[in-house]
């Protein structure tokens, strides 16, 4: 079989290159260092013995998740005079922090829309980035409207949370920086809310490592991109109801739903309980802080032990941005 290349992975479902992954690593690296991908023993032994397990750890990053890629990526995309004129996002609060992080190392002056009630937590860090907040709607889905009514108002520029190959290309990068410090991994399990962890993931591997097997994982509660793809056709719920704020969508996505739909091995749920039990099994064993979303490739790997079973595979910790009162709830097996 002949393996795809950069030039040819654009061609059917997939929304960017391998080249624009590279391109926008080369944006990153005055900003970020890579973070370090690790294997915890006690992890291992408490997920199941029988395959060997790395994490990623995006936890690590200056704002606690993953997400500061896909914003730096995408301001330091934008020519001068569309930083010039401000831009809007809509976010629960981690894809927020990383394009106010951007915006205040770029000078941009940066808007994002978050659900009423959002985590105050998460305001309050993109706030201190210097963004501005807009409190209103009743989820993530609804804050798309209200940022989709100001960039019309105030003639902003759209700073997506998945729809734009600039957000997806960043999220890329952290599969490049996986695939180099283990280039003979098996399996990648990655948390699906927009998608753009797993077409990232998926584009680095179709060049460099085309046999990887890439998961996503759901929170049952918020499972539109799940269903969607085992129907094959996008789907929408009418509520995302999961403490993991993270990956708390209603429907799929222009640029990610098609790649999602044809290049996943698999696609799984995971209850809120289950989340929780994994962020316990997490603090426990590597000492390390993850919010519901995080921990989400860890609970999966309770539906997925025995297909995985001898692998090596790899789980990302993708943020650790976790309100007070939920962690105080999930440590004291509340949930």
């Amino acid at each position: 079989m002949t393996t795809p290349t950069a030039s040819t992975t654009a061609r059917d479902s997939w929304p960017i290159t391998h080249d624009d992954v590279l391109a926008a690593r080369e944006r990153l690296r005055p900003y970020l260092a890579p973070t370090p991908l690790r294997r915890h023993p006690l992890l291992e032994r408490a997920v199941g013995d029988g395959l060997t397990l790395y994490v990623k750890h995006e936890n690590f990053q200056p704002t606690g998740s993953f997400k500061i890629r896909n914003g730096l990526a995408l301001v330091t995309g934008l020519d001068e005079e569309q930083r010039a004129r401000g831009v809007v996002g809509a976010s629960t609060g981690n894809h927020g922090q990383g394009v106010a992080y951007a915006g205040q190392l770029l000078g941009t002056a940066v808007t994002i829309c978050v659900p009423e009630g959002n985590n105050p937590a998460k305001v309050a860090a993109m706030r201190g980035y210097g963004a501005r907040v807009v409190e209103e709607g009743r989820d993530y889905d609804e804050s798309v409207q209200v940022m989709e009514r100001l960039a019309r108002e105030e003639g902003l520029t759209i700073a997506h949370s998945t729809n734009d190959p600039r957000v997806i290309a960043g999220a890329g990068t952290m599969t490049l920086e996986i695939l180099e410090a283990e280039p003979s991994l098996d399996a990648l399990i990655v948390a699906v809310g927009g998608g753009s962890q797993a077409v990232g993931a998926m584009t680095v591997a179709r060049v460099l490592r085309p046999s990887l097997e890439v998961y996503g994982v759901q929170a049952a509660g918020a499972s539109a991109q799940h269903d969607s793809w085992h129907a094959r056709e996008p789907r929408t719920t009418e509520r995302a109801d999961t403490f993991a704020e993270g990956v708390a969508t209603r429907r799929t996505y222009e640029l990610t739903f098609p790649a999602l739909r044809d290049g996943l091995a698999g696609f799984v749920t995971v209850t809120d309980a289950e989340i929780a039990a994994a962020m316990r099994t997490i603090v426990a064993t590597t000492h390390t802080l993850v919010e519901g979303s995080g921990a989400l490739g860890v609970a999966a790997l309770t539906v997925l032990r025995e297909r995985l079973a001898g692998k090596r595979v790899a789980v990302v910790f993708c943020g650790a941005n976790e309100g007070d009162a939920v962690l105080r709830r999930v440590l004291a097996e509340a949930m």
